[in-house]
């Protein structure tokens, strides 16, 4: 299983993306905006965020490189703007690792079923090491 690095930019997702496609010569890829997912009534998606890039991939030279903007509102810094991601069929090392990389750590997002996997959960390890463990679906790049 590789890890995966989970590029995060404040707003240019697009842009960035469409340039290393270009550089890396790869297929245009597809790209899923915060507007695209399901609404929940209570918690309305902010104009600001509807064209924002919520998810999309590239893979550089056998690589997988995923892409998101920044949600309207969260703390973006930049040069923090990296996490690694653990994608696994497995749903039993999903909750062991989110278990153990939790352990001194701080949850940014619970593990929970999302409408693109089974599990998603977001951890900042106890050596501030960003962490998204998700259930791959084979969906939406994940």
């Amino acid at each position: 299983m590789p890890v995966n690095v989970y590029l995060v930019f404040n707003g240019n997702t697009r842009e960035a993306v469409e340039f290393y496609a270009k550089v890396f010569k790869t297929e245009a890829p597809q790209m899923m905006t915060f507007g695209d997912q399901p609404q929940h009534p209570d918690y309305p998606m902010p104009e600001e965020a509807k064209n924002l890039i919520m998810h999309t991939r590239l893979n550089i030279d056998g690589s997988t490189v995923m892409f998101s903007d920044n949600f309207p509102g969260s703390p973006f810094v930049e040069g923090n703007n990296v996490t690694l991601a653990l994608v696994s069929k497995n749903l039993d090392d999903i909750q062991s690792w989110y278990d153990q990389l939790k352990d001194g750590g701080k949850v940014t997002m619970e593990l929970q079923e999302t409408f693109w996997a089974k599990l998603y959960g977001q951890v900042t390890d106890k050596f501030g090491i960003h962490w998204q463990i998700s259930h791959d679906t084979g969906e939406y790049g994940s």
